[in-house]
């Protein structure tokens, strides 16, 4: 704080200001002066996992197996779903505590004239008309207008303007800016939510990234429930026509409903998604929402925010003009300039141009100062230089042309430079402009190559910032974007045909990452400001660099703690990692709910009996799941452009697979009932044997493109997969839980799902050369 009691300033304010009862009065109509704090309890980010359509699918899976007697299934699919629930609310947890609080940086004292006494009090406490005195160093508490004096603010993290803002007499200032410069009297317009920076995170309360995990979801129980219908369907006018009694079927009917939820998907899913993230932490990327992760593999357009993503956040001094070289030179101008810096001051231009000069060796101490007026919008010093005084103004080149002598060359240079996207002022001595100096926020080395990278991947990258056009279309020339820049009115027509945006406001961009999400687009957002926070919650992947504000941290489902902006490539390849063990969860899921479904179905039609055990179906179904949360460690190959689920392809996949199967399950069927004639309990044991071997197989053929004996798995699903395999076989052999069955057919089951695996792999293989012809 830099607030003194008594200054000046307070001086100039005569009034008296609201009185105790106003302020309650308006306490109770406005409430207090800061944002309502986001859930982090433990238990209550468990609960969040607990609830919602996917949860209440299961949960009614759960009611159903304990009513109808199946405690152990029930216990298992409980056991999934608090397994998911848990390890997202730990996931969250551990990203809120690295980040810290969210509204530190307004718990702040403020020095408020109350009655006819200025005194220091939090800033919670102000209310609408509240009298303030703000200077070098202050954040701005709350929402006002200036009233006397003026200052320079920064409020580069809630507009994207990335240079200080000037504040004369009746201009508005906003929460959570930081005043650079100068010293006013403010009167309070709004507070708490009503406040610019409240509205911005109020934002957050109504952004939320479409769920296409749900989606993909229900579009899997969608194509099992079809068919399941259908398959109830034939059985009931089965029964009917052999005057079977209905609900005798009853517990199929079960077994056909328990089936067709995907019992395992949201563990799978958590699981593969928790081990990217700790590949990811690793490499110093924290991520706070599991999904993000997910959703970089189908990452097709990133917005980027300019200043503080794109650019350093640091101005830098970045070209020196001296226009009457003959008596002052590129040195000379710049000394002069730093002359008319406030030594104490805090404005980046003002450090910019002082830390240049240090470097050039040459720092005079001027006779007289008169502090940058944003009214006047210059500095002034007088100096000695070369024995001589000099009267030195320094400030905005327009100001200074109507009140100096304007070189031949300055309109040109100033075009010059002001094309760059670089802020320029302009330095007069004695009455004569003698040079212009540019200041500019440096490129992060990175991005170009950054930018270049996304664009092979298949990634469109489109900035957008609070600055002016001209500065926007600078600096996408320096980072590699090509294309016109627009403005927010323009976002509605074709948002993709502009390389970026100007004169963005926070709702803008949350508007364009619903508007691209509408469109069919997956929308990253990459940004640092609490301008950013809306649209990286809303975004299906919201990235926070390392220098962001804490709310847009929060909001982030991806948090960089280095400064390497190369790390998005990273979680792009976490992503496709995800994509490619999903993807075999999904096709499996699919191959072997129909494989099983449509075996007992047509296997009972034709037998008059099921040919598993339903009983059997409990450890079918633990065994393959027990796989499926494996797959989360599996070794993939990451794709080189954005990957989208795609059900019908996989559901392509899934029926050509599953159509091979039951070719070979039926044969099984035929040979080992009217060739043999097993006993119904051998029969129903080498079956189950065929379930678990053709579903390990087919984990194995889903997991690549390729030839499935190519590509070696992970250990750990490698071990639970033979592990499950020598399980199946030592049960069936041995008659343990199982009744036994007879070695030769069983040696029989193996030999078939080996060679039926080959040649379904090479039609697999034959339909990925065919989609990517």
């Amino acid at each position: 704080m830099g607030i003194m009691a008594g200054t000046p300033m307070e001086e100039k304010y005569p009034q008296v200001g609201l009185a105790p009862e106003e302020v309650a009065a308006k306490q109770k109509e406005f409430g207090a002066n800061q944002q309502p704090a986001l859930p982090t309890a433990f238990w209550r980010l468990v609960l969040n996992g607990l609830w919602g359509p996917l949860p209440w699918l299961l949960e009614a899976a759960i009611i159903l197996e304990f009513f109808l007697g199946k405690g152990l299934q029930a216990t298992f699919i409980l056991l999934l779903l608090v397994f998911s629930a848990v390890d997202g609310a730990v996931q969250k947890k551990r990203s809120m505590k690295a980040l810290g609080g969210l509204h530190a940086d307004l718990r702040t004292q403020s020095r408020v004239k109350r009655g006819d006494q200025w005194e220091n009090m939090p800033a919670d406490g102000l209310v609408p008309g509240d009298i303030v005195h703000v200077q070098l160093g202050d954040v701005i508490p709350a929402d006002g207008t200036v009233l006397i004096g003026g200052l320079s603010a920064d409020q580069a993290a809630l507009t994207g303007e990335s240079a200080p803002v000037a504040k004369a007499v009746d201009d508005p200032v906003y929460a959570a800016a930081t005043v650079v410069s100068g010293d006013a009297i403010v009167q309070v317009t709004k507070t708490g939510t009503n406040s610019s920076y409240g509205k911005t995170a109020e934002l957050l309360t109504h952004a939320t990234a479409p769920g296409r995990l749900e989606k993909l979801l229900f579009g899997i129980v969608r194509l099992l429930v079809i068919l399941d219908v259908a398959l109830v369907l034939v059985l009931t006018v089965t029964a009917l026509l052999r005057g079977t009694s209905i609900m005798s079927l009853l517990p199929f009917l079960v077994i056909l409903f328990i089936a067709t939820i995907p019992v395992a998907m949201p563990s799978s899913f958590t699981v593969a998604n928790s081990v990217e993230a700790s590949r990811l932490a690793k490499k110093k990327i924290l991520v706070s929402g599991l999904t993000g992760i997910q959703e970089a593999a189908s990452l097709d357009v990133l917005l980027v925010d300019k200043t503080g993503t794109l650019t350093q956040d640091r101005t830098a001094l970045a070209a020196v003009s001296a226009l009457e070289p003959a008596s002052y030179n590129e040195d000379a101008v710049l000394t002069l300039a730093a002359a008319a810096c406030d030594p104490q001051g805090r404005s980046s231009i003002e450090r910019a141009i002082r830390e240049g000069a240090a470097k050039k060796g040459t720092v005079l101490t001027p006779t007289s100062f008169t502090p940058f007026d944003p009214a006047k919008k210059y500095s002034a010093a007088t100096v000695t230089w070369q024995a001589h005084d000099h009267q030195v103004q320094l400030g905005s080149p327009t100001i200074l042309m109507q009140a100096a002598q304007v070189p031949d060359n300055l309109r040109a240079e100033l075009a010059k430079l002001t094309a760059t996207g670089a802020r320029v002022v302009a330095i007069a001595a004695d009455g004569v402009i003698v040079g212009l100096i540019a200041i500019a926020d440096p490129i992060k080395p990175d991005v170009p190559a950054l930018i270049k990278r996304l664009r092979t991947r298949g990634v469109q990258v489109i900035m957008l910032t609070g600055d002016t056009r001209a500065t926007a279309q600078a600096v996408a020339q320096q980072v590699g974007l090509q294309g016109a820049i627009g403005t927010p009115a323009e976002m509605d027509q074709a948002p993709r045909d502009y390389a970026g945006f100007a004169n963005v406001l926070p709702a803008d961009k949350f508007r364009l990452v619903q508007d691209l999400q509408k469109a069919g687009a997956v929308v990253g957002m990459l940004g640092d400001g609490v301008n950013d926070a809306p649209a990286l919650k809303q975004a299906d992947v919201g990235i926070a660099v390392t220098t962001a504000t804490d709310i847009a941290k929060l909001a982030a489902d991806i948090i960089l703690t280095e400064p390497d902006l190369g790390a998005i490539n990273d979680v792009v390849d976490s992503g496709q990692r995800v994509y490619q063990r999903m993807m075999t969860w999904i096709i499996t899921k699919l191959t072997r709910t129909a494989q099983l479904t449509i075996l007992l179905t047509f296997g009972y039609l034709f037998t008059g009996f099921f040919p598993i055990s339903l009983s059997m179906i409990v450890f079918i179904v633990m065994m393959n799941d027990s796989v499926t949360l494996t797959l989360g460690t599996d070794r993939t190959y990451p794709s080189d452009r954005p990957t989208r689920w795609q059900l019908g392809d996989l559901a392509k996949i899934a029926t050509g697979l599953t159509l091979g199967w039951l070719v070979l399950g039926f044969l099984l069927l035929w040979y080992f009932e009217y060739q043999l004639h097993l006993s119904a309990d051998s029969t129903s044991t080498l079956l189950f044997a065929y379930l678990i071997f053709s579903a390990m197989a087919t984990i194995y053929m889903t997991r690549t493109r390729g030839a499935f004996w190519r590509a070696v798995p992970s250990r750990t699903v490698l071990g639970v997969t033979c592990l499950n395999m020598v399980l199946t076989t030592v049960m069936g052999l041995t008659g343990f839980i199982t009744p036994r069955a007879p070695i030769g057919p069983y040696l029989l089951v193996i030999a078939g799902v080996i060679v039926f695996a080959v040649l379904l792999d090479l039609l697999k293989q034959a339909f990925y050369r065919q989609q990517a012809a």
